[in-house]
């Protein structure tokens, strides 16, 4: 992998497009410090610390929402509105055809679109936060004029990200979105590196838990690396061909099917789940006096939404055995969901059949989609255990060694280490098409 780097930074095109995207990320760091104006800081800091929402959202955006900067939102608009155009174009006959033949152009016009919803979920989503935060006391001017202030500079940065994103898949190397995520959750581990080692300048951190801590973080890499690159082959065999009077033999090639099909999607998905209702009963409940219930034999029934937002706190909390065996069920289930949605296998049996392939032993059409089937179904199995496991266990384990000024997060090691990979294959790609040295030699 150095020797690729070095190579890359040899050639002059790829050298600018990757000072490019250092520019990019260097601006990106700017507008982390661009911070709205007439902010409590104290009061933002206490609602940072009691909520789990707002510190899930912000771990995307490199501390920008802890700064309450005008990226404060990041990219997440967009993140969400490219999910749920992926999503429609299953769904809706018109949206699927405009992709698969469309072209350019329909690939052009579904991006339109996406643009267009970001802006509506970004509009909707800083409004909620706008709208919380006046009701919270972190802003000093409680006037409706600078709530759509606060709204229009919150809707503005999410719209900077998406156009500087479009610029580094443009312009550098990579897909700039994933890689703006990518720095967003890099930005937030010198600090917290510098916090381990001012714990430990001060006595106060337990160094086997902390070798325990690093040994976990290296295995659970290996592991995503593997499951990452991870594939199931299936052998395809083209049949002979006669064109005029000459006979082509047949190839072999393979169809490539993931293990993790669904990425960090299912992830994502199950923790918006698990947190959003909860802050949102935080958000209607914070300002009640006092929980009240009623009793029925040996249970008390929450009767307000205090009382509500107690008992999801009790039995809901991030540490709490119920949430946690909730998130593993979730993640499992949107897995087989989103890995349903991304392979076609209908598609697949069907595009073997017009090509004159076939997978050997397997008659085309009906029991080749069969055959398919059986096998995403086993892979993405293991792949879905495997993400549960993943999204639960780390920081359990993390909790049970006392490490608490590491944070580390089952989504943010895929999208860092998945987004790496994505990165180096995209220059090892770029410099095949430049050296053309051990193609000759063969």
């Amino acid at each position: 992998m150095l020797q690729n780097l070095r190579a890359a930074l040899l050639v002059p095109d790829i050298r600018k497009r990757i000072i490019f995207v250092f520019g990019a990320f260097a601006l990106f760091v700017f507008m982390i410090h661009v911070q709205l104006p007439d902010v409590d800081e104290r009061r933002w800091q206490e609602l940072l610390r009691g909520g789990t929402f707002y510190n899930f959202l912000g771990f995307l955006t490199g501390g920008a929402l802890q700064h309450l900067s005008i990226i404060a939102m990041g990219i997440t608009p967009y993140i969400n509105a490219s999910i749920i155009m992926q999503l429609m174009t299953v769904v809706i006959p018109q949206l699927e055809e405009l992709a698969k033949k469309g072209g350019e152009e329909g690939r052009r016009k579904i991006s339109q679109y996406t643009r267009w919803l970001t802006i509506v979920l970004a509009i909707v989503q800083a409004s909620t936060m706008s709208i919380n935060m006046q009701r919270q006391g972190v802003f000093y001017d409680q006037s409706w004029m600078f709530l759509v202030y606060a709204i229009i500079a919150f809707v503005s940065g999410t719209l900077f990200l998406m156009w500087l994103g479009e610029q580094i898949s443009d312009k550098g190397i990579g897909n700039g979105v994933s890689l703006i995520i990518f720095i967003g959750i890099v930005l937030r581990y010198p600090s917290q590196a510098l916090q381990t080692i001012q714990l430990g300048q001060k006595q106060g951190l337990n160094v086997f838990g902390l070798f325990l801590f690093i040994v976990i973080a290296l295995i659970t890499i290996i592991s995503i690396i593997f499951m990452y690159l991870g594939q199931r082959r299936i052998p395809v065999q083209q049949a002979r061909r006669v064109v005029g009077r000459k006979m082509f033999a047949g190839r072999s090639s393979y169809i490539p099917l993931r293990l993790n099909n669904a990425g960090v999607i299912s992830i994502i998905f199950a923790i918006s789940i698990l947190l959003l209702p909860q802050q949102a009963i935080g958000w209607f409940g914070h300002s009640l006096v006092a929980p009240t219930y009623a009793t029925l034999g040996p249970i008390g029934i929450p009767t307000n939404m205090a009382a509500v937002a107690a008992v999801l706190e009790l039995y809901f909390s991030t540490s709490s055995p119920l949430y946690n065996l909730a998130y593993f069920i979730l993640v499992v289930m949107f897995t087989f969901f989103y890995s349903s949605i991304v392979v076609n296998i209908k598609d697949i049996a069907d595009n073997l059949k017009k090509s004159g392939s076939f997978i050997p032993g397997i008659r085309p059409g009906g029991p080749t989609e069969e055959y398919i089937r059986r096998i995403l179904f086993r892979i993405t199995t293991v792949a879905a255990i495997y993400l549960g496991l993943l999204a639960v266990l780390p920081s359990t384990l993390q909790r049970g060694l006392g490490v608490t000024t590491v944070y580390l997060g089952s989504t943010s090691l895929l999208i860092v280490v998945g987004v790496a990979l994505d990165t180096m294959t995209q220059i090892e790609a770029r410099l095949a098409m430049r050296d053309y040295k051990g193609f000759m030699k063969r």
